[in-house]
């Protein structure tokens, strides 16, 4: 079985943390943040943060000053997140079909003509991207 690279649901509460932040932060600062939405132990938060390192979606430098502080900074952007994220559900769920989780994802959801619109324009831009490709 491969090693799971993408933040599971409780990690991706911690990185949402990190992506609205412009700085590195200490897994205390983290903590601080986290409690405001959700009751998650300082321990749980600090078990989340070991393992999006090893995930390799966060890094981490060692204060000079105080060798027991970490500082934590994003590897991997929210929409890098997304797209692997979203591979591994297709890949899970459509056997790799992406035009059958599309198709069932369109059949299931309710959209706005508005965004009936934006998705046809993306159809449009990506088929032009293809394009260049050849």
């Amino acid at each position: 079985m491969e090693k799971e690279i993408t933040p599971s649901q409780s990690e991706w509460l911690i990185m949402e943390v990190f992506w609205a932040s412009e700085t590195s932060l200490t897994a205390k600062e983290v903590i601080k943040k986290v409690r405001d939405n959700t009751d998650m132990s300082p321990r749980m938060v600090r078990v989340l943060i070991n393992r999006l390192c090893q995930k390799g979606v966060l890094s981490y430098v060692v204060d000079e000053q105080d060798l027991r502080v970490y500082h934590y900074s994003v590897v991997k952007s929210k929409e890098e997140c997304q797209k692997e994220k979203s591979r591994k559900f297709v890949d899970s769920y459509f056997e790799g079909s992406g035009k059958n989780a599309m198709a069932a994802l369109l059949q299931s959801a309710t959209l706005t003509e508005e965004q009936l619109l934006e998705l046809e324009e993306i159809l449009k831009r990506r088929k032009e991207k293809d394009k260049e490709k050849e």
